[in-house]
């Protein structure tokens, strides 16, 4: 795996080794947060001789300034105090050094990507999230990355509050030339998601990956309603869902982490994905859910391409972050 942190500069003379595209992409996704976290902390700390309360404090104020959130905050901060006691931080240099190996582990504990597993056909994937947080689109986008895999893949569209999501969903099937199950606005999710799995079955598809309606995460009515869908489908396999993905928007910061907890109370998530980077200077709320949940992190979503969903990777994400910040 790539490293492009620790790769070593190019000597004069010499042309540096090209990226590959999705990084590039990736680190001018991310381009809001680097400004506003990690060159934030580049400023307070790279060069600096003298490291005081003064500077831990101001390190603080812009960790929660960045919604990396109050848990993650309070840990780093606690491991600076502790080292400036016993007098192990030498210099600047070396608390950036801290904070970047904290980051680095908060998300290597969650970087887990979803692999299929071939002994359940289909192998279920059930998307929820709230509102406009993307979920149709990232459907779309996660068909399109298993088909590239050779999966055979089919879609069911349990948003059957919204019209346009139905029409959504059908065009990205169109799109990717992919198996389609709907029924009319307003039919019963479970119903159409029982439908799907039948049809399934019946094709020998691989992977079947279910929309559900957006719904805010206070709406116990609308929450309850995920339980009906997995008990429809646990009659079909009592394995089913394999994977309950939610969909979370870095935009919104720390309060995608407040959706994520209620979420995973009610209906137990097994995977995260994360979209609108690209919008957004509060990236750094992915450590935060990542400290607090505990969840493995699936995918990330950086842009409007269909490539733009991408397998989280920590090395990728942490590397597209801080690439470049020192020789500034």
């Amino acid at each position: 795996m790539l490293n492009f942190l620790k790769r070593k500069a190019p000597c004069a003379g010499e042309i540096e080794t090209k990226k590959p595209a999705f990084f590039i992409r990736l680190r001018e996704g991310l381009q809001k947060t680097r400004h506003r976290l990690i060159e934030g902390l580049a400023d307070l700390t790279l060069g600096k001789k003298a490291v005081s309360a003064v500077l831990i404090e101001e390190i603080e104020d812009l960790l929660l300034g960045s919604d990396v959130g109050a848990a993650v905050t309070e840990e780093i901060i606690d491991d600076l105090n502790r080292k400036l006691d016993r007098k192990q931080l030498a210099d600047g240099n070396a608390v950036w050094e801290i904070l970047r190996k904290h980051l680095i582990a908060l998300l290597q504990a969650c970087e887990k990507p979803l692999l299929i597993d071939a002994v359940y056909k289909p192998y279920v994937i059930l998307v929820v999230g709230v509102n406009g947080v993307g979920k149709t689109t990232s459907i779309g986008k996660l068909a399109h990355h298993f088909k590239k895999q050779g999966k055979r893949v089919m879609l069911a569209a349990g948003d059957t509050f919204r019209a346009a999501a139905t029409e959504q969903l059908a065009i990205w099937a169109e799109r990717n030339q992919l198996a389609f199950v709907a029924q009319h606005q307003g039919a019963d999710s479970a119903s159409v998601i029982y439908d799907a799995f039948q049809a399934a079955k019946a094709r020998s598809t691989d992977i079947l990956i279910a929309d559900t309606a957006g719904r805010l995460h206070t709406k116990d009515n609308l929450m309850q309603e995920l339980h009906k869908i997995k008990k429809v489908l646990a009659k079909l396999d009592a394995a089913a869902p394999h994977e309950t993905l939610l969909v979370l928007d870095a935009s919104i910061g720390q309060n995608s982490l407040v959706q994520a907890e209620v979420f995973h109370k009610v209906i137990q998530l097994t995977g995260v994905a994360l979209t609108k980077l690209d919008g957004s200077a509060k990236g750094g709320m992915l450590f935060s859910v990542a400290k607090k949940l505990a969840l493995p992190i699936r995918f990330i979503g950086f842009g409007e391409n269909i490539e733009d969903l991408q397998v989280f990777s920590s090395e990728n994400f942490v590397d597209a972050l801080f690439d470049g910040v020192e020789k500034r």
